[in-house]
């Protein structure tokens, strides 16, 4: 089938890659109808698309082969589809290595790629910047420049060089204070938490429709070739009913992991461990996912009719999965700040990142599953039931087990891992 497609990628992380992906969006969305897509395991990104009325999907390529990033682009594809890359197009898990990078995905997708280039400071160096870039790999699909940062004049000055490269110069955005996301440790500061999202967005999507030729861009994304690919399906094995925490503390959760859960039969519960004081009746199972909850310390702690409602449920059998922050929230404390307690351990900011990227967790029976861990904070107890070991070498013991409960740092993708999918919901079966 025809699946109109585009990649918008950069040279390197902080070029505007977000930014510009927004500024799309918000055009392109009053045009036609648009789906989007993440390059790699972030939550945060996703959540500005979807806050543009887009549904964002991640595409990991090193949580799933070839076949089955087809199958999930396909699943979600509607309009044009564009896909937001992740570091610089060419940045994989090694230094020298293009393995689960952005342009492996544009590979895998045969689809069209469009450089974003910070432009601030530069004037001919970012004519062999984008020269580079583009011939790096004879397949690298590079067919488009947008530029970041810079004033008309300059993006008039250079177009025709660009061009003369055989690559469109499909325009620009303004350096404008108004359209900079603010960031923190792990990325950009989430949607919920700014106050005037919505200007920017509509600011963003008025500089696009000013400043950047949308229909040749949308002339690129239908340029790309047929793709013959089938979506990636669940059958109902289950009738569950699972709760999820969800609220800013616990917002870290793939779209594509929530749709499988209903795939297979389950209804989804969503309550809030800030505002709610007990768990919803009647669940089956419960998930806590990643998030923030060190900027929550406080109210989660003073929530303590929560707090007490989830450790009897777990001690008393509810199976439970907790990922990040839903691991940190179940521990006895986060910079001594009283926490569920199901796990006696205690947590606290070491001030830098502690673990960070892919790893591959190997249980006792061999069983394997592929995740990804990303905090600033550390547990004095990270458990043992699993081995964690990265592609470098570097391992370590992590997850707990007990009770019913599977709680630990790593984060786990369900469509590349189905297998532990069922074994967790064939415990709540038995529940």
């Amino acid at each position: 089938m025809n699946y109109p497609r585009i990649m918008i990628t950069a040279c390197g992380s902080g070029s505007g890659k977000t930014t510009v992906m927004c500024a799309l969006l918000a055009a392109l969305k009053n045009r036609m109808n648009v789906s989007a897509f993440k390059c790699g395991p972030d939550y945060i990104d996703p959540m500005f698309h979807t806050e543009l009325g887009t549904n964002c999907v991640n595409l990991d390529p090193f949580f799933c082969d070839e076949k089955l990033l087809r199958s999930l682009f396909v699943k979600y594809a509607g309009g044009i589809s564009l896909i937001e890359g992740v570091m610089g197009y060419y940045d994989g898990m090694e230094m020298t290595d293009t393995a689960a990078s952005s342009y492996s995905v544009a590979r895998a997708l045969d689809c069209p790629a469009v450089l974003v280039v910070n432009a601030r400071g530069m004037a001919a160096s970012l004519l062999a910047v984008v020269e580079g870039m583009k011939k790096f790999r004879p397949d690298s699909n590079i067919c488009g420049v947008i530029l970041n940062n810079v004033s008309e004049h300059v993006f008039k000055a250079l177009a025709p060089a660009i061009e003369n490269m055989g690559i469109a110069a499909l325009g620009f955005l303004p350096k404008d204070e108004n359209f900079a996301l603010e960031s923190r440790h792990l990325g950009l500061v989430t949607p919920a938490e700014m106050s005037d999202l919505e200007r920017k967005m509509r600011l963003l999507g008025e500089s696009a429709e000013k400043y950047i030729d949308l229909d040749r861009l949308i002339n690129l994304a239908k340029s790309a070739p047929k793709l013959d690919a089938k979506p990636f399906l669940c059958e109902k094995k289950y009738d569950l009913k699972i709760g999820v925490a969800r609220d800013k503390a616990f917002c870290f959760y793939y779209k594509a992991n929530l749709d499988m859960l209903r795939e297979k039969g389950c209804e989804l519960v969503y309550f809030s461990p800030l505002e709610d004081e007990k768990l919803p009746d009647g669940l089956d199972g419960l998930i806590i996912g990643g998030g923030y909850p060190e900027l929550y310390l406080e109210k989660l702690s003073r929530n303590i009719s929560m707090r007490n409602s989830i450790k009897t449920a777990l001690e008393c059998g509810l199976p439970c999965l907790a990922e990040c922050g839903g691991f940190m929230y179940l521990q006895k404390s986060i910079d001594g700040h009283e926490m569920v307690g199901f796990i006696g351990s205690m947590c606290e900011n070491k001030g830098k990142l502690v673990r960070f990227g892919y790893i591959t967790l190997t249980n006792e029976d061999g069983k394997k599953i592929k995740a990804h861990e990303f905090h600033y904070y550390d547990s004095t107890d990270n458990g043992a039931e699993y081995t964690a070991k990265k592609h470098s070498g570097k391992q370590w013991k992590c997850i707990h087990k007990k009770c019913r409960c599977i709680c630990g740092y790593p984060h786990i993708f369900y469509p590349a891992n189905e297998d532990f999918l069922d074994d967790f919901l064939r415990l709540c079966k038995k529940k």
